[in-house]
């Protein structure tokens, strides 16, 4: 039995790194189970990546005063608008790129990659020029005081004014993985979060040359982190270290392209611009109950983030999977990987509620030691945390619809379940019930519940099968 275990052990350490190394890139024939493993180990490693940053990022933030947390969660309630561009594109690019993957079509696969990043150039561009234009009316219409406006418009202008790095970084990702080349990716976000977890107290707290910027500092270090590996990203696709190599004779706008990727685009556009757009509102609302309700609302979300992320690891690896198996006319296939990530994803998120559950107020505690943002803070890791098994199918069942090219279902999904339930539940119970900070936290799980539920159903019908990209 022990030499059983010792070689079981040997034959994972074995497939870890041929994973995080990618030397496996077939995904449409084998074991389903090894598949899911190789697409998910790197996007689990990038995803968590992303969420350490955060981490740090908001420890680093949280000792220079409490305005400056609650400048940050009101900064990335708005430009999540952003991110629902981003994603968006990212869903069509890797639906699309996948898909001819899949179909052995690698000349079509970097065609559709270069449509992707010149559309996301353009957009990021006239988003970047109003975002730095108009940093303080945007946090003054988000409810923010005087005093925090004051205190942390310069980060909102960069921040803003430099999503191109954002907008970039994440779409070349989705190429990569469409590709299933989800270790590039995940190597990439090792340098622009190594890079920034670097940075950060560097600019924020001003050591040696480098003045002290405070909350600024922090979309500073994140602007040359995220725009160092998107220099990196650009590299590798130029260079050829991909499955996907583009030449500068490729760099040429081709309208029937572009345009399928604008139609796949917009229903995942659409999707999370309704999901990202609630959380704006949601944020309008707990800005109601002042600022250090809103920071530990900020803080637990930002937990929360910690342990979603890698479940969204697992969510993309089931995306590139279907898209993947669907180019190669396996259908079937396609199904039973993402009802085995959607379990393996499940006992992952049973794992962490039951931490969150048990430790909410030690956790919230490492941030602050205000009790009103402990208090809220810990309160809203407990209530969302109860839905956690829920999130991990409905995740996975939502990135399996994108990852086929169907991205109008989960749109409709969406708008059910945040902008008919979520918003009006929030808005009822925390301000006409008087349940201040708790109704908007019991919205937000009842609605990922619901969420969840709509998606299995759907999904079951199979209707996402005969969607062609």
């Amino acid at each position: 039995m022990t030499k059983q275990r010792t070689l079981t052990f040997k034959k994972l350490i074995r497939y870890f790194v041929t994973a995080v190394t990618g030397k496996e890139t077939e995904f449409t024939s084998g074991s389903i189970r090894k598949a899911i493993f190789m697409l998910s180990i790197p996007m689990i490693l990038e995803m968590l990546m992303e969420s350490i940053f955060a981490m740090v990022d908001i420890a680093y933030v949280s000792q220079v005063s409490v305005n400056a947390v609650a400048t940050i969660g009101l900064t990335e309630s708005v430009i999540t608008l952003v991110y629902a561009i981003a994603i968006g594109l990212s869903m069509a690019a890797t639906a699309i790129v996948a898909r001819r993957i899949g179909a052995k079509d690698v000349k079509g696969a970097k065609e559709a990659a270069v449509q992707a990043i010149l559309l996301g150039v353009v957009v990021a561009i006239g988003v970047g020029v109003i975002g730095f234009s108009y940093a303080k009316e945007i946090l003054g219409l988000m409810g923010a005081e005087p005093d925090l406006i004051a205190e942390g418009y310069q980060y909102t202008q960069l921040l803003i004014g430099g999503n191109i790095t954002i907008l970039l970084l994440f779409l070349i990702n989705a190429i990569f993985r469409g590709a299933g080349d989800a270790s590039i990716a995940m190597w990439t976000l090792v340098l622009s979060n190594g890079l920034n977890i670097i940075l950060d107290p560097i600019f924020i707290f001003g050591w040696g040359p480098i003045p002290e910027y405070g909350v600024t500092g922090a979309a500073i270090a994140t602007n040359i982190g995220r725009g160092t590996a998107v220099l990196f990203q650009l590299a590798i696709l130029f260079f050829g270290w991909s499955r996907i190599k583009i030449g500068f004779n490729d760099l040429v706008l081709r309208t029937k392209i572009l345009w399928n990727l604008v139609k796949v685009s917009s229903g995942g556009i659409a999707q999370f611009l309704i999901g990202t757009s609630s959380w704006v509102f949601l944020m309008r609302i707990m800005s109601e109950f002042g600022s250090e309700v809103l920071a530990g609302y900020t803080i637990a979300i930002r937990v929360i983030l910690f342990t979603l992320m890698p479940s969204w690891g697992m969510s993309n690896a089931a995306a590139t999977l279907v898209g993947q198996n669907l180019g190669a006319n396996q259908a079937d296939r396609a199904e039973v990987s993402v009802w085995k990530t959607g379990r393996y994803n499940a006992y992952f998120m049973l794992a962490v509620s039951l931490i969150y559950l048990l430790f909410a107020t030690s956790i919230i505690g490492w941030f602050s030691d205000t009790p009103t943002v402990v208090a809220n803070g810990s309160l809203c890791l407990r209530i969302i945390a109860v839905g956690y098994i829920f999130y991990a199918y409905g995740m996975v069942v939502t990135q399996a619809f994108n990852g086929a090219g169907d991205t109008k279902t989960p749109t409709k999904i969406n708008f059910i379940a945040f902008w008919l339930f979520q918003l009006p539940f929030a808005y009822i119970a925390a301000i006409t019930l008087e349940m201040g900070a708790l109704g908007v936290f019991i919205a937000i799980t009842a609605a990922e519940v619901l969420l969840a539920v709509i998606a299995v159903v759907w999904f079951r019908k199979g209707h996402w099968k005969k969607v062609q990209v």
